[in-house]
């Protein structure tokens, strides 16, 4: 291989890390808007969040119906990765129980808003549900049983009902500022601990 290849080489790899960099800071935004202005928001919001043309969001997501996916298995995918790195943080298994709960009412935050098309009669939409259980029921497994394991928690917690009853409580909250979902999801996760 050539110097000249050698150079092509590493501007298409630096090339490729500015495009999945660009991705990311798209779907953060877009995440971000979607949370304040809901799915419908005009794509320069969007754009002017993440810093770049409407052109650029464009470019990575043709259709509007592309970029909620995106979105929605980003947040998917960073919810994943932040559960073994919890427990690899030095914290107790309680704790990174709790942190990630925590990650996951912000993830259930931004579902709000995309839930209206999600439930929609786009067929692109239907294996997301699917891919959030695959995605995120083994990474909290992993946090219970090693919060059971340490001692902190009973065992026999069942994974799924602990998700469900985490987004129930975010749903309960609505538009009352009196309810404080956040309160309640605490109260869940201290009531797991095992009673001395």
């Amino acid at each position: 291989m050539g110097g000249n290849d050698q150079g092509a080489g590493s501007k298409t790899r630096s090339k490729r890390v500015d495009a999945r960099r660009n991705e990311k800071t798209l779907l953060d935004a877009a995440a971000a808007v979607f949370v304040k202005a809901g799915v419908e928001a005009p794509l320069r919001d969007i754009a002017a969040e993440a810093g770049v043309g409407t052109a650029t969001i464009y470019r990575h997501f043709p259709t509007r119906a592309d970029l909620i996916v995106a979105v929605y298995r980003h947040q998917v995918e960073a919810l994943a990765a932040a559960g073994p790195d919890l427990l690899a943080s030095g914290v107790t298994p309680h704790a990174a129980l709790g942190l990630w709960i925590d990650l996951f009412v912000d993830f259930l935050v931004t579902k709000l808003g995309l839930a209206a098309v999600l439930q929609s009669d786009d067929p692109c939409f239907d294996p997301l549900h699917s891919y959030f259980l695959d995605r995120l029921v083994p990474v909290c497994t992993q946090l219970l049983d090693a919060a059971v394991d340490s001692g902190e928690i009973r065992p026999g917690q069942d994974v799924y009902e602990l998700l469900r009853g985490v987004a129930s409580l975010c749903v309960g909250a609505g538009n009352n500022p009196r309810y404080d979902s956040r309160r309640l999801i605490g109260l869940l996760v201290a009531g797991l601990r095992r009673q001395n």
